[in-house]
């Protein structure tokens, strides 16, 4: 869950900053009504999430057996 507010603060910090970065790619792509590159962005962002989440989930069996999947 802590992945998704770091994506979030990315997009407020690279706006708030002037940074470039892939935060910075998706604001530019909402304002200018690039539709496939928001697709792409919040894809990769979610397969990203998901990646995680089930990484994390398998850490978990590995450090508490009374786990079951």
């Amino acid at each position: 869950i802590l992945f998704s507010v770091l994506l979030g603060s990315a997009v407020l910090v690279e706006t708030v900053f002037s940074w470039g970065g892939a935060a910075q790619y998706a604001v530019n792509a909402i304002r200018q009504s690039d539709f496939p590159a928001v697709q792409g962005f919040v894809l990769v962002a979610g397969a990203l999430s998901v990646a995680i989440f089930f990484v994390v989930d398998l850490l978990y069996r590995v450090i508490d057996p009374r786990v079951r999947l």
